[in-house]
């Protein structure tokens, strides 16, 4: 009998402590939300998103060297106009309002001119993250090569209570649509403790690209690196932004999820190799180096693939 009295209050006490800290919980999250601060439109949502714009970032899970017994660092470059990448793209013009999206490469921009992420130098180096590679915003958006007095116009699809398209003058301002690819450095490799082949994005680099007016009215596209992003140092504001999920709003994922869940898709430029990581671009052309991309693909994944036994 005294067993049965003391496993019902041992009962009550524990779901009282259960309701305590739920409703402590919920205190907490209504406290961090700024009222006067935070923007709601209540024609647009009935209810306050605040999972994505508090969200951090994902831990990784503990790797031993001695756990690891393949390895190997691609660089792959993500084309944002495939339909696959499209999220990393739109939109063109920022929406602010709380749960809103921002497309990849102005928030980057942001949260450099915030300092909250640094930018490294963009030409080829031997460390991409060296410490006297470092750039300010300033002297990022001021790269004479990013800004040109024959960039020709280009033109721009809004939609203003109906489809129109104006034309944004060749300026030397870096415009976000004009940033169409990304240099992605992943990192391959085998964890025998977990027995998964992971992949970790190591670092980024948007690709600058505009039509440059030539003598006699020709044109030619100049495609330029902007600046080198440490990955692990921008995680925590990827986590803080959505990324557009076209099967369910209220699903959305964040920037950060959609690298590490690998949702974005591009081709190999060059892997580690003996030739001082030369691009794939240095010894095959056209189709060949399509080919040679696939064959370093697929030389990860038979990797993986030849651990088991069927």
């Amino acid at each position: 009998m005294k067993r049965i009295i003391c496993s019902f209050f041992s009962s009550c006490l524990l779901t009282v402590g259960v309701i305590y800290a739920q409703n402590q919980g919920d205190g907490a999250a209504a406290a961090a939300i700024d009222s006067s601060t935070t923007t709601v439109d209540s024609k647009m949502e009935v209810y306050v998103k605040e999972n994505i714009p508090f969200k951090k970032p994902i831990p990784y899970a503990p790797v031993r060297e001695a756990d690891v017994y393949y390895e190997k660092t691609v660089w792959r470059m993500v084309d944002l106009r495939q339909k696959q990448n499209l999220p990393l793209y739109y939109p063109i013009a920022p929406n602010r309002k709380i749960g809103g999206r921002v497309n990849f490469f102005h928030l980057l921009l942001e949260g450099l001119e915030r300092g909250e992420i640094t930018a490294y130098n963009p030409m080829p180096v031997s460390d991409e993250f060296a410490s006297n590679q470092v750039k300010t915003y300033e002297e990022i958006i001021g790269n004479p090569s990013l800004k040109d007095e024959d960039r020709e116009e280009i033109s721009v699809s809004v939609f203003t209570g109906a489809d129109t398209t104006i034309m944004i003058p060749g300026a030397d301002v870096l415009q976000d649509q004009e940033v169409v690819r990304i240099l992605i450095k992943e990192k391959w490799f085998f964890d025998r403790r977990h027995s998964r082949l992971d992949c970790r994005v190591v670092g980024i680099c948007p690709y600058f690209h505009f039509q440059k007016l030539l003598e006699g009215g020709e044109t030619r596209l100049s495609i330029i690196p902007v600046m080198w992003l440490y990955y692990d140092e921008i995680r925590p504001l990827l986590a803080r932004h959505a990324v557009f999920n076209p099967l369910n709003d209220a699903q959305n994922v964040s920037y950060d999820d959609f690298f590490m869940m690998h949702r974005y898709s591009g081709v190999i430029e060059k892997e580690t190799n003996v030739y001082n990581n030369r691009y794939i671009s240095d010894y095959a052309k056209g189709v060949d180096a399509l080919f040679e991309a696939a064959r370093i693909e697929n030389e990860i994944f038979n990797f993986e693939q030849d651990q088991w036994e069927y």
